[in-house]
């Protein structure tokens, strides 16, 4: 596309070029089809910083035209250049699960907050990433995630955008502002446990950690990642934005992933199945009524372990 406007705009200024051309006259000057082209590859030259018109020492608009030639095959190779370098260095840590999922609390990896709501009916929102870098190991790695919203503000009744800070699970179970891994390893998926506070029966969401959804325009969870690269200490980030109208949610437990140290990550059992809903539980067909609500039912809570 640069090519292309830049050759566009070569051949304007050659015909302009020619048009004010005072050494012949003007049926002469288009007939050399030869120069003309010769004409449009020299401003094209100058475009791009490599070459110079000669304009005409008392003439205006050669002056006029030899100075846009000249600005722009200064200003296009450095614009040309940044593109490239923010290209080449702009790094995208981590792959983002398509979807967050929905489930029991008692059904998440952390031991301890599975066991702290056996028996419950809560349900805990799962975000999934892994790290996609080859050959970089990730350390001090943080996640948390935020809830912005539009409401109508107290003060005058216009929309007013909030964030809403989210608890999630920590190490130990116990709900904390952000979730702390001391390293990442290459491919391997990790997942940032958010409460949702009740229990979840269809889509969309109704409320989420005490504040109720209904209602409220342009809801939406950040989740934001940092680390830094093993080796280097380079500061690594990332952010994914997840609708909260049941596009970027479903209902059900996602693929688990079984380690085997043995083995490359991409071998391990459940990796390929990164972005699916574990065939254990199954969602049903969804179904959008009237109210745009997936009755997509989650499993009974398990029984509660016996004292």
């Amino acid at each position: 596309m640069t090519l292309g406007a830049l050759t566009v705009l070569s051949v304007g200024i050659a015909v302009l070029w020619t048009l004010t051309d005072s050494s012949s006259d003007p049926g002469a000057r288009f007939s050399n089809r030869e120069r003309l082209l010769d004409l449009s590859l020299t401003a094209l030259r100058a475009c791009v910083g490599t070459d110079n018109l000669a304009p005409e020492t008392d003439s205006t608009a050669h002056q006029l035209l030899a100075t846009v030639a000249s600005v722009t095959g200064a200003l296009v190779p450095a614009v040309l250049l940044s593109v490239v370098l923010i290209k080449m260095f702009t790094v995208q840590p981590v792959v983002w699960r398509r979807k967050a999922s929905i489930s029991l609390a008692a059904r998440s990896n952390s031991q301890a907050y599975a066991r702290a709501h056996r028996g419950s009916d809560q349900a805990v929102l799962a975000v999934r990433f892994y790290n996609h870098l080859l050959n970089v190991a990730m350390m001090d790695v943080h996640a948390e995630a935020h809830l912005r919203y539009l409401e109508e503000s107290p003060r005058d009744g216009l929309l007013a955008m909030y964030k809403q800070r989210l608890k999630v699970v920590g190490e130990d179970g116990r709900l904390c502002d952000e979730r702390v891994w001391c390293v990442v390893e290459r491919a391997a998926p990790f997942t940032l446990w958010i409460p949702i506070g009740s229990p979840v029966g269809s889509l969309p969401l109704e409320s989420l950690q005490g504040k109720e959804l209904c209602g409220l325009q342009g809801a939406r969870i950040l989740v934001r990642f940092r680390a830094k690269a093993v080796g280097t200490g380079t500061e690594l980030s990332d952010e994914r934005w997840f609708e909260l109208d049941g596009e970027d949610l479903e209902l059900g437990e996602f693929v688990p992933v079984e380690p085997d140290l043995a083995g490359h990550v991409s071998a391990w059992a459940g990796w390929r199945g990164f972005d699916d809903l574990s065939p254990a539980n199954p969602p049903e067909e969804p179904t959008r009524p009237a109210s745009s609500a997936v009755h997509t039912r989650l499993p009974p809570p398990p029984p509660p372990t016996p004292p």
